[in-house]
């Protein structure tokens, strides 16, 4: 199943709101953010470089796999619903990730409500492409 990597991508208030609160993830290597099954610990913010965000099934096999572009916000459908992640999310060498804790997350959507919407916008784009692409199976 493919996704399209439009996916994850954030509005651009959104993101620049986000990354400024984010603490920057080392990818000098690839550097694996989260795991699928893992908790929620927080979300990512790609800035540069990209991603590769996979599900695979109970048995190992892959069901998805889709390119993340700069400006995706990573994980937070885990991290809105308190639920394990469902994807794996791998960022490439030489990319540029800011990591925002679940708690601190939950502040800032406290002090700026009005993000909410942009959330949900974000929330919503993967749901309408997870659909699409299950119609095209």
């Amino acid at each position: 199943m493919q996704l399209d990597p439009s996916a994850f991508l954030a509005d651009p208030e959104l993101f620049q709101v986000l990354e400024k609160r984010a603490t920057a993830v080392e990818c000098d290597v690839e550097h694996v953010l989260f795991r699928q099954g893992d908790p929620p610990v927080g979300l990512y913010v790609l800035a540069k470089g990209g991603a590769t965000v996979t599900m695979t099934s109970e048995d190992g096999d892959s069901l998805l796999s889709v390119e993340a572009a700069p400006g995706s916000v990573l994980g937070l459908p885990a991290v809105i619903g308190n639920q394990p992640y469902s994807l794996t999310a791998k960022a490439h060498h030489g990319s540029w990730v800011g990591f925002i804790s679940r708690t601190d997350f939950y502040a800032l959507m406290q002090a700026e409500p009005a993000l909410m919407v942009k959330i949900l916008q974000v929330l919503a784009n993967e749901v309408r492409s997870a659909r699409i692409a299950i119609t095209q199976l």
